[in-house]
């Protein structure tokens, strides 16, 4: 299990880096510049090139990059350019917010998933089948940004049951967190409902039609233990790979659901830093996400090895 984990943290290295450069060099093309934000519409070409001189953004883009490099060895982000603070001080702020909402999210991608793809196949081709896969359809055909908004005018303008946006943290409201994050949960785990109730219900199907299965029915064993332990345990690790999947959208497709919920999490705080051009708030944000979406990978690895013991012995 240790040289999976270790192999796969080397595998992880390159991409970590190379994340980094590509983010790195898109700040530098997209339209734009800090020095106006920070300056104002009234300030001066003078005022703006002693803005960027402040910043180091008049050195050469190599430059630039090697100390950005630089600091990353020594575990120093930068600090933004408009909060005034470390860059690892803002995320780690944001993070709990973004953490609970994607958890939420994937609480009830988990259940509604699973549950709907392993109905659809014990009764396929009946109206349970039909309607959970039209479902399924629904939710992959939905972008989440465009639910969020239907959902806000619904529930939020129309009914007046829960608030167009904003975050009551769990820990000083637990009711007025469920009634703040339930809508973004719920248009966050959409989509990856549709796509983990269709993997399910497919691999369900193919083993239940397995040999061990229909012995275990044979031996008249209970239902949900043929269900529970043989097909189910023998279907989850392509399960697990969609799951991974899901937390990786979830991650980024926190994003858009934040800024449209008005969340203060970190999907927000990078759709700010872009707006802003605060460069070192993009760059140390990107790369958390890139380090959350790895220890993802990672876990789906381990997950592998844990759940099937060839994936040990071929990836040790």
């Amino acid at each position: 299990m240790g040289r999976v984990i270790l192999r796969s943290i080397a595998g992880a290295i390159p991409v970590v880096l190379l994340v980094t450069l590509i983010t790195f060099g898109l700040m530098r093309l997209i339209p734009g510049d800090v020095s106006a934000a920070l300056g104002g519409i009234t300030s001066t070409t003078e005022e703006r090139e002693q803005i960027r001189k402040n910043l180091g953004l008049d050195e050469p883009v190599h430059v630039q990059l090697l100390k950005w490099y630089g600091g990353l060895l020594r575990a120093d982000l930068g600090r933004s350019h408009f909060l005034g603070k470390d860059v690892t001080t803002a995320t780690f702020e944001r993070l709990p917010v973004s953490f609970s909402l994607s958890l939420y999210a994937l609480v009830i991608t988990l259940i509604l998933g699973i549950v709907s793809g392993i109905l659809a196949a014990l009764r396929q081709n009946t109206w349970v089948d039909q309607a959970a896969m039209m479902f399924a359809l629904i939710g992959v055909s939905m972008p989440n940004f465009w639910l969020g908004l239907m959902m806000i005018v619904l529930f939020s303008v129309h009914l007046g049951w829960l608030p167009t946006g904003g975050y009551v943290p769990f820990t000083q409201d637990p009711i007025g967190w469920l009634r703040s994050t339930t809508m973004p949960a719920i248009s966050l785990a959409l989509l990856q409902v549709g796509l983990l109730a269709r993997i399910t219900r497919s691999t369900m199907l193919e083993v239940l039609r397995q040999d061990y299965v229909r012995t275990a029915r044979a031996k008249g064993l209970p239902n949900y233990l043929v269900i529970g332990k043989h097909a189910l345990a023998n279907a989850m690790i392509p399960i697990i790979t969609v799951i991974g999947i899901i937390v990786s959208l979830s991650v980024s497709g926190a994003v858009v659901t934040e800024t449209v919920f008005s969340i203060p999490g970190v999907g927000q705080l990078l759709t700010s830093a872009i707006l802003n051009r605060d460069y070192p708030m993009i760059q140390g944000g990107l790369l958390f996400v890139t380090l959350m979406l790895v220890g993802i990978n990672i876990a789906v690895d381990v997950a592998y090895a844990w759940l099937d013991p060839r994936v040990r012995f071929e990836r040790g």
